[in-house]
């Protein structure tokens, strides 16, 4: 494991860039994807993508 690393269950949160951020919401908004599906195929969490 790298430095700073977390493990699955762990609370470090991952910084995302806005970039990336909006490009997510993008996707569920213009294709109509159901978030759980977007995050999952982000690999994010459902409720990360959500917030």
């Amino acid at each position: 494991m790298i430095a700073g690393e977390v493990g699955i269950h762990g609370s470090k949160k991952q910084p995302y860039d806005a970039e990336f951020r909006e490009g997510a919401v993008r996707i569920v908004i213009e294709t109509g994807k159901p978030v759980p599906e977007v995050a999952e195929e982000l690999g994010l969490s459902p409720g990360t993508l959500h917030n």
